[in-house]
């Protein structure tokens, strides 16, 4: 069944928005048996270094993910090109961005258009380019990386975005690398460019996030609570909401990124990506069966990443840089909660 959760806070500010998240509950889990497994080092790992600058490829970039990781790779006085189809602008502006930050930054992004399922265009147009990093951001299926990888025989490292999605589910959490994968995950295509990466024996590093948050998420995570807080409206969840999931904000998604590029301790290896704590929403849940959740001690071992954020001030940057300034992904649609009101008005409790 059902339940409807009513936040007494109407008009959510950025004073308020702190106070009223506060109810997702953050704990911090600790598992030291987890911790101590022994960390994988590959045979013949290659080494690189990023003291100078890179000639950098980012498959995608012109939106959430990318937009935070191409400022950093501008900003540490790398080359950056963007592959992408040209339907969105290459650049935009975020918000509390100057505009001389923002001119600077914008002026040194350069553009490859091209569809990248075109595999003889990717295959003509790299080789021609000669890069020496990719970052694979929007990759989803295997066999668009085997073009990227004929195209640039002498490629330094191949740096992808994968997902916490490809473990096996498991009552044993939270995942770490080495735990069991799941070759018919809804990411198998994810898990599949990775065993491809190994297979052909490049110097490659795999980032596996859990659930991204953050300011222009364009999928409805934080989104979909912010409309209900604005609208004073009660939030249906399923169960008891009393769920464990884990999300990780997007700027420490991009330090994780940065951190990893000429990195030796990242050659060859895979690390889950996300924020510290595991938190039940209790009332502001994403109504789901099910969550997962993975460990980042290898990262904060191997790579020294932290993430900056909290869970609660990850949503107040979110919101303060992204929908408390009117702007967002979707409309509001409170047809489905309409429906659930109707049937489980009896059940509603107020917090």
């Amino acid at each position: 069944m059902a339940r409807l959760v009513v936040l007494q806070h109407n008009q959510p500010s950025s004073s308020l928005l702190t106070s009223s998240l506060s109810d997702f509950n953050g704990i911090r889990l600790n598992y030291p048996v987890q911790i101590k497994r022994r960390v994988w080092q590959p045979k013949g790992a290659l080494h690189i270094t990023a003291s100078s600058a890179k000639k950098i490829l980012i498959m995608g970039g012109t939106r959430f993910i990318g937009v935070f990781l191409s400022r950093l790779l501008v900003k540490e006085g790398h080359q950056v090109t963007l592959f992408t189809r040209g339907k969105a602008p290459i650049t935009q502006q975020l918000p509390g961005e100057s505009d001389a930050d923002y001119a600077e930054f914008s002026s040194k992004i350069l553009h490859l258009k091209g569809d990248r399922r075109d595999f003889d265009f990717v295959k003509s147009s790299l080789a021609a380019e000669g890069f020496e990093v990719v970052y694979d951001i929007n990759g989803r299926e295997a066999d668009e990386v085997e073009p990227i990888l004929d195209a640039l025989p002498k490629l330094e490292q191949f740096i992808y975005c994968s997902s916490a999605g490809v473990y096996l589910k498991s009552d044993i959490l939270p995942h770490c690398e080495t735990d069991a994968v799941d070759p018919k995950s809804r990411h198998k295509g994810k898990l599949e460019t990775e065993n491809l990466l190994q297979s052909r024996g490049v110097n490659w590093t795999s980032l596996r996030p859990v659930y991204i948050y953050g300011p222009l998420n364009y999928n409805p995570v934080e989104e979909w609570f912010f409309h209900r807080l604005k609208a004073g409206r009660p939030i249906p969840i399923t169960s008891s909401g009393n769920q464990i999931t884990q999300l990780g904000h997007v700027k420490d998604l991009a330090t994780a990124f940065l951190l990893v590029l000429g990195n030796s301790k990242a050659s060859q290896q895979v690390f889950n990506i996300s924020g510290e704590r595991y938190v039940t929403f209790d009332g502001l849940a994403k109504a789901c069966a099910k969550h997962y959740f993975a460990s980042i001690e290898k990262a904060k071992t191997l790579l020294g990443w932290k993430p900056e954020f909290g869970l609660v001030e990850g949503l107040k940057d979110s919101y303060d840089l992204d929908f408390g300034r009117g702007t967002f992904r979707k409309e509001a649609d409170f047809s489905t909660d309409d429906m659930i009101i109707l049937k489980d008005a009896p059940v509603l409790q107020t917090v």
